[in-house]
């Protein structure tokens, strides 16, 4: 048998897998829409194993339950907010602390969007500490935001 992955754990002879989480899943978890579905996105996120989740799948689950559920963008947070929050749940490549400060910067008003919170995670998760953009709006706590190369 070769090398086992550092994400793999064993309990007691069982071998518990992680896995990456699909919008569809937590969409389904959150809004409990299409009952079977429902019941099977309970099932995966409320089991045992590590899940892995993308910005791209949280900037995704936003925009599907702005645009077609029509919720509003501080149920959107809270509800995102909350499943990061579960243990299991693991966020790739961005600090689980500074995405939850991200998205609730994108709370209370309509000047932070979700997409630009996750970016600003991402950057401030990094190291970086630099991001290049041309929205006057973007967060910059934490950050230099730059609009062109030779700085601010």
């Amino acid at each position: 048998m070769g090398p086992r992955s550092s994400r793999e754990v064993w309990i007691a002879g069982w071998h518990r897998l992680s896995g990456f989480l699909d919008t569809s899943v937590v969409v389904r978890y959150i809004t409990g829409d299409l009952e079977g579905l429902a019941q099977a996105a309970t099932d995966i996120v409320d089991g045992e194993q590590e899940l892995w989740i993308t910005d791209v799948v949280l900037a995704e689950a936003s925009y599907v339950l702005s645009s077609v559920y029509q919720l509003t963008r501080e149920l959107i947070v809270d509800q995102l907010i909350e499943f990061v929050q579960k243990q299991n749940i693991i966020v790739y490549a961005i600090s689980k602390g500074l995405l939850i400060q991200g998205l609730l910067m994108c709370r209370p008003s309509g000047r932070v969007s979700v997409a630009d919170a996750l970016i600003w995670a991402a950057a401030r998760s990094s190291g970086s500490g630099v991001v290049y953009s041309f929205d006057q709006r973007f967060p910059d706590d934490g950050l230099e935001v730059r609009s062109s190369a030779a700085g601010p």
